[in-house]
């Protein structure tokens, strides 16, 4: 596999979304809940745009240097879909967020991304 690094944010997007949409499932059906209809509409506030623009904007600061570039470059990117329902501001944060989380992923560093993971959950449950 060719350095992490370089690899294509849009393409660590794409893991990344799956990877914070099954964090985020375990965490609601741990939490108790087992209707499938509630656990779907609970699911959309933790991993809709402007949830995880506000994640990205929160956590910001926390991150390393080397998470901040790799955040500005996704963010940056010029998007290759359009936004539906979001603000196009937010749909960028927010791919830059699962950008981060598909590099954590790929790169094996379980602890940063179980703190990523939990702190989105936490970030977005405060809100609730």
């Amino acid at each position: 596999m060719k350095d992490i690094k370089l690899i294509n944010t849009t393409a660590l997007a794409y893991l990344g979304d799956a990877v914070y949409e099954q964090a985020v499932r375990e965490h609601l059906i741990k939490s108790g809940l087992e209707d499938v209809h509630k656990l779907h509409r609970l699911a959309t506030g933790f991993v809709k745009a402007s949830a995880q623009a506000h994640i990205i904007r929160t956590i910001f600061d926390e991150l390393t240097e080397e998470e901040q570039r790799l955040v500005k470059r996704a963010r940056n990117k010029r998007p290759v879909t359009k936004a539906k329902n979001a603000d196009p501001l937010d749909y960028r944060l927010a791919t830059a967020m699962e950008a981060l989380t598909g590099y954590l992923y790929l790169k094996g560093d379980a602890t940063r991304l179980q703190w990523l993971m939990d702190s989105a959950v936490g970030i977005i449950e405060k809100e609730q």
